[in-house]
């Protein structure tokens, strides 16, 4: 007796009910907002403007601390994660303290201020989009600024205390300053138009995939670092830097709105709760 043909039609039903039951599910929601949001896009800005702005700024405010011994070398190799090795590779890049001072200049601050504040703005657009809220008014740009001098304040202070932040009390502690600055960010970049509450899932959700970041760039990126020395020369840790940036950019984002689809999604699973009750 033959057999019977696939049923084309048939199959193609099976994939257009799985592909409609992704689609409704919370992933699947998640993926349209994702894409709405054009968050690759928006990780690539956050690169360039995070190198422009925080990578030498916090060489000249590092280097205002030079008793320290640590610098923002240090810094930058324990946030990428990377081995030894590599980290004597990013310390190449960065001028030493006293030459740093000697060959800052007032127009290259005055270009860095400028660089920061649009890198604020356009994390404030960001975290806008993602909870569908209209632009902020002209007026609130001072937000910018806090929230600028806020960041750096918090990352001078992790370079200054790396030896601390090994020990596991520091790692706790560091853990903990992150989710609350992170916490603190959206709310005041955000103009205190959605509720502490609501923001709190998106602070852990950043923190944990910038831990997350930090395990994947120990095993990616510090061979990444030798090799592309070797072949680039010092252009090559430069990528690997900015590429680390895009990460940080894409978990940065990523983490709010996940906080955003779990703040939306929790009424859904309190009423499957219930009803299972």
């Amino acid at each position: 007796m033959p057999m019977k043909p696939p049923d084309p039609e048939g199959r193609s039903s099976l994939f257009g009910r799985l592909r409609r039951r992704v689609g409704r599910s919370a992933a699947g929601r998640g993926w349209r907002r994702g894409s709405a949001l054009e968050l690759w896009q928006r990780s690539l800005g956050f690169a360039a403007l995070g190198f422009l702005t925080l990578v030498p700024l916090l060489i000249v405010i590092s280097a205002a601390d030079p008793a320290n011994g640590q610098g923002f070398a240090q810094w930058l190799g324990e946030g990428l994660g990377v081995s030894a090795t590599s980290r004597k590779k990013v310390e190449q890049l960065i001028a030493l303290p006293g030459q740093t001072l000697q060959t800052t200049t007032a127009f290259s601050l005055a270009a860095l201020a400028v660089f920061g504040l649009s890198f604020g703005a356009a994390v404030q657009t960001t975290y806008e989009k993602i909870w569908g809220l209209p632009p902020a008014r002209w007026w609130a740009r001072w937000r910018h600024a806090v929230w600028l001098a806020a960041l750096i304040g918090l990352l001078l202070l992790s370079a200054t205390t790396t030896l601390w932040r090994q020990t596991p009390l520091g790692g706790v502690a560091a853990v903990l300053s992150a989710v609350l600055f992170l916490w603190w960010s959206q709310r005041m970049l955000l103009g205190g138009r959605v509720p502490w509450i609501a923001l709190l899932p998106g602070a852990v959700a950043t923190t944990a995939g910038l831990l997350g970041l930090r395990v994947f760039s120990r095993l990616v990126f510090s061979p990444l670092i030798a090799t592309n020395t070797l072949a680039y020369g010092p252009i090559g840790t430069v990528l690997v830097i900015q590429s680390w940036l895009v990460g940080v950019g894409a978990v940065v984002y990523g983490g709010a709105l996940a906080g955003r689809l779990l703040h939306d999604e929790y009424p859904r699973l309190e009423g499957a709760l219930k009803r299972r009750r």
